[in-house]
């Protein structure tokens, strides 16, 4: 068992989210899904037999996906980055988790998926760029990235 699992709480979105996201990622899948049952009703107001808890995989990381009621919403404090070799991986993983979301909330590579949820879509490379000792250089990638909503490694 993984040690530390993100538990992602939606409002009643649980199963579709897991679903989307396995849809994505390759080497993903839904591992458990959890019912309320009749047993605290009274707190968590959910109907018995609707979704309480989805467990899935991506790429070998652990997630559950919690319906808790609207109470809580997802934030940018929080975000998952996919590091991608390639612009065409780039390109794919922007396209398929930023179908749907807020595209008022994209920039830098970070993007707001239909649930709320904060990705950062990020070529392997940036860092490089980033951490590089020539100072102009990294001063330059910077600039460049400020414009941009999605990263596009050639103009890096």
């Amino acid at each position: 068992m993984q040690k530390i699992t993100p538990c992602l709480w939606f409002d009643h979105q649980a199963e579709e989210a897991a679903n989307f996201y396995t849809e994505i990622f390759n080497n993903a899948s839904i591992k458990k899904i959890s019912r309320y049952g009749k047993a605290g009703f009274e707190f968590h107001g959910q109907p018995e037999g609707s979704v309480m808890t989805v467990e899935f995989e991506l790429n070998g990381q652990t997630f559950t996906a919690l319906n808790g009621g609207p109470t809580f919403k997802f934030n940018e404090a929080i975000s998952f980055q996919v590091f991608c070799k390639t612009q065409d991986e780039v390109d794919y993983y922007w396209n398929r988790l930023s179908e749907g979301g807020d595209e008022q909330a994209q920039q830098c590579g970070w993007l707001k998926d239909k649930f709320g949820v904060s990705w950062q879509i990020v070529p392997e490379v940036l860092g490089e760029l980033l951490g590089s000792p020539d100072s102009e250089k990294s001063q330059k990638t910077m600039q460049a990235m400020l414009q941009m909503k999605k990263i596009d490694i050639t103009k890096l």
